[in-house]
């Protein structure tokens, strides 16, 4: 077991509670310690895999099925700097129906509305795309090129589609699935820089060990 709180030090901080002692202290995780995946290993694709998040997975689903381990789910949300998981992560299949429902007045808005339009692809008599399929683009839209084959100009119309609300919301839900994973190999070297990330260094301001710090004041935190 290795989750995140398990590596934040704890600090000694002077107890407010009813009838303390000035001497007497209440321990805490100082929360402004925070861990992170280090440059030069985020910035190397190598070190990651792609992953599909299924369904209602969250996290620690994520984290058991890649290593074994669900408390391991902070190095899933590391890896692709999620810090807000309420809005970063696919949401439930009833939050996101709840969501829907409370942005748009009623099912016919939603399901038949259209959001926007977008191209489909377009080619050339020799089979090279001429416009790509996806781009958002005007109802009206259309492409007029050269086309060598019959050393002529050609006007295509009629080559937008509608998107509805529905299918634009349910897009950028499905992109939110799509993430990279760790590689298990790697693994021991980030709970190593977590280790070291988070400790505490002798001689530091208000140090008592590695992993506890003591004192009242703003220092505390550095």
């Amino acid at each position: 077991m290795s989750s995140y709180f398990s590596h934040v030090p704890n600090f000694d901080y002077v107890s407010r509670l009813p009838g303390a002692k000035i001497s007497d202290y209440a321990p805490v995780k100082n929360l402004f310690r925070k861990g992170k995946i280090r440059d030069d290993i985020f910035r190397n694709v190598a070190f990651f895999e792609r992953y599909k998040i299924i369904g209602d997975d969250r996290p620690d689903n994520v984290a058991y099925e890649v290593y074994e381990d669900a408390s391991l789910d902070w190095v899933i949300l590391l890896s692709n700097n999620i810090l807000n998981i309420q809005t970063e992560w696919p949401l439930t299949q009833n939050d996101f129906n709840e969501f829907l429902l409370s942005k748009y007045d009623d099912y016919s808005t939603l399901y038949d509305g259209v959001h926007h339009y977008e191209t489909i692809e377009v080619k050339n008599r020799s089979g090279v795309t001429i416009v790509p399929a996806g781009l958002q683009v005007n109802q009206d839209y259309s492409a007029t090129f050269y086309d060598d084959s019959i050393e002529a100009y050609e006007i295509r119309t009629a080559i937008t589609v509608p998107v509805t609300n529905y299918e634009y919301e349910e897009k950028l839900e499905n992109e939110k699935r799509n993430i990279f994973v760790l590689k298990s190999k790697y693994l021991g070297i980030i709970l190593n820089d977590m280790k070291e990330i988070m400790e505490y260094k002798e001689g530091s301001s208000q140090y008592v060990t590695r992993t506890l710090k003591r004192g009242d004041n703003i220092r505390l935190f550095q």
